[in-house]
């Protein structure tokens, strides 16, 4: 398991991979990232510390993700977090929560005391695909609401049962409101989730050249494309 990387093309920042507490939804049909946790607060502690120990600060900008959401970290991690971005005057922060966590976002940038682009996997702006097909659980119902609290949506496609239509409609919304966005092409794991690959070869043909372009899109091609995980 790789849990500390670069990222040097697009947006760019050190990013590591921590290991947290069992995620608060924990039921995405998609989903088996959350098999990376533990109820140890010790493991927990001791791995993270490890890993923290190389970032060096050289972007200015730290990512720090987790198999679930940043307010699963326990409290010594967050607190070493910290004391690493005064340490190597890190200026900006990326970090992602599930909307369930949404009332406690602004408990975290306050926390931290600098910028923080929140991510949130939205997968779909499809209300049903995303919370009766994926069963995200994210109910928001319009881009604004959303907006009142993350910076930056995961969206993924590739999936089967996905449409063109709907992808297109996802990609429009993401152009036209957010300063920062993650495209995750579906990649086939443990879920009983499908890969679509006839849509992921539409999605590429079409997409690529433009949002490879875009200095506010990242997409992740293969799931480890962030030079995290496995």
């Amino acid at each position: 398991m790789d849990r500390y990387s670069e990222i040097t093309n697009k947006n760019q920042r050190e990013i590591v991979l921590l290991k947290s507490f069992p995620c608060v939804w924990g039921k995405c049909s998609f989903c088996d990232y959350i098999l990376d946790n533990s109820k140890s607060e010790e493991e927990i502690n001791k791995l993270n510390f490890k890993v923290l120990e190389n970032i060096t600060g050289k972007y200015k900008v730290l990512e720090v993700i987790n198999s679930g959401s940043c307010f699963e970290l326990p409290k010594a991690t967050l607190d070493k977090i910290k004391d690493i971005i005064k340490d190597k005057n890190i200026e900006k922060l990326f970090l992602e929560s599930h909307w369930s966590y949404k009332n406690k976002i602004q408990d975290m940038r306050e926390y931290f005391e600098i910028p923080i682009t929140f991510k949130i996997g939205v997968e779909s702006f499809d209300y049903d695909f995303r919370n009766n097909f994926l069963n995200k659980n994210a109910k928001f119902k319009s881009v604004e609401e959303l907006k009142t609290y993350f910076d930056s949506p995961c969206m993924m496609v590739g999936i089967k049962g996905q449409t063109k239509e709907m992808i297109d409609k996802d990609m429009d919304i993401v152009l036209n409101n957010f300063d920062h966005a993650t495209i995750n092409v579906f990649v086939n794991n443990t879920s009983d989730i499908k890969r679509d690959d006839e849509i992921v070869n539409w999605f590429v043909d079409k997409y690529k050249d433009l949002l490879d372009k875009n200095p506010n899109i990242e997409v992740l091609y293969n799931n480890t494309d962030f030079g995290v995980g496995e």
